[in-house]
C-alpha cells in the first residue's frame, strides 16, 4: 500500500488561511490501513483546522467527508454533491489523489494533507516499512522475493557494500542489510548458486528516471 503521514498542523493552517469554505476530504484506500488520512483522521483534521484558523484570529466553515477511494475517476465525481460548499478541498489522499482531483477539477483549489512516504506494508502494529520502489523492472525472481531497489540504501543489484557490518546497513544499525537477507533467504530456498551470475547494468527509464510513467491495457479501454 501507499504509505503517508500528516503534514504539520502549522503547514496546513498557512494553506487555507484566506479560505472561507473549507471541504477536508477523506480517502477510504490506502491511507486509511496506516492510519493517517481515513474518515477518522479527516473528521480529527477538520476541528484542528477550525481551531487553528480561530487562533489566528480567521473563521471559516470546515467540514469532511470521504470518498472510497481518490485515485479513481468514477469516485472523484461524488465531489459534485457538495458544489457550492467549499472554495477549497484539503485532501488526506496520498499524493495521486490530491494529483487526480486537480486533473478533473481544474477550477477547485485542492491541498494536500499528507506527505506521501512510500510502498509499504505493516510490519507490526502502528509500524510501516518500505518494500517496493515501484521501479518498473520487478527483479524479485532473482532475490527470493526481498526488494534490493527499495531496500538496499544504494540501490545496489550484486550484493552488499563495504559498508554491511553483521547484517546491518551502514545508514543505520538498526536497518538489517538486505543484500545479507536475500544471501541468507537464497540459502533457505537452496538457491545460492543463482546469486554467482552478476546483474546487468540496470536500466532505470522504466523508473522515474524516464519522466511521468502511464500504462495502457488496450483490452480494458473503451
Amino acid at each position: 500500500m501507499i504509505v503517508a503521514e500528516r503534514k504539520p498542523l502549522a503547514e496546513i493552517i498557512e494553506m487555507v488561511q484566506d479560505c472561507k469554505k473549507i471541504l477536508v476530504l477523506a480517502c477510504r484506500g490506502c491511507v486509511t490501513v496506516c492510519s493517517a488520512g481515513g474518515e477518522r483522521e479527516a473528521e480529527i483534521l477538520a476541528s484542528l483546522i477550525r481551531l487553528g484558523l480561530k487562533k489566528a484570529g480567521k473563521s471559516a466553515e470546515v467540514f469532511d467527508a470521504s470518498l472510497v477511494r481518490q485515485c479513481d475517476k468514477e469516485y472523484i465525481d461524488a465531489i459534485d454533491q457538495f458544489k457550492g460548499q467549499y472554495d477549497a478541498i484539503v485532501s488526506t489522499a496520498c499524493g495521486v489523489g490530491v494529483n487526480f482531483i486537480a486533473n478533473l477539477r481544474p477550477k477547485d483549489n485542492v491541498f494536500p494533507a499528507l506527505n506521501t512516504t512510500f510502498f509499504g506494508g505493516s510490519a507490526e502494529q502502528g509500524i510501516w516499512t518500505e518494500q517496493c520502489a515501484g521501479c518498473g523492472d520487478c527483479v524479485l525472481h532473482l532475490t527470493g522475493g526481498l526488494c534490493p531497489v527499495a531496500r538496499c540504501a544504494k540501490s545496489l543489484m550484486n550484493g552488499p557494500c563495504g559498508g554491511s557490518v553483521n547484517g546491518r546497513c551502514e545508514i543505520n544499525s538498526e536497518v538489517d542489510c538486505v543484500w545479507q537477507m536475500i544471501y541468507d533467504r537464497m540459502g533457505c530456498l537452496q538457491r545460492q548458486e543463482e546469486m554467482t551470475a552478476s546483474a546487468p547494468i540496470r536500466d532505470w527509464s522504466t523508473s522515474r528516471h524516464g519522466g511521468p510513467r502511464k500504462q495502457v491495457r488496450e483490452d480494458l479501454t473503451v
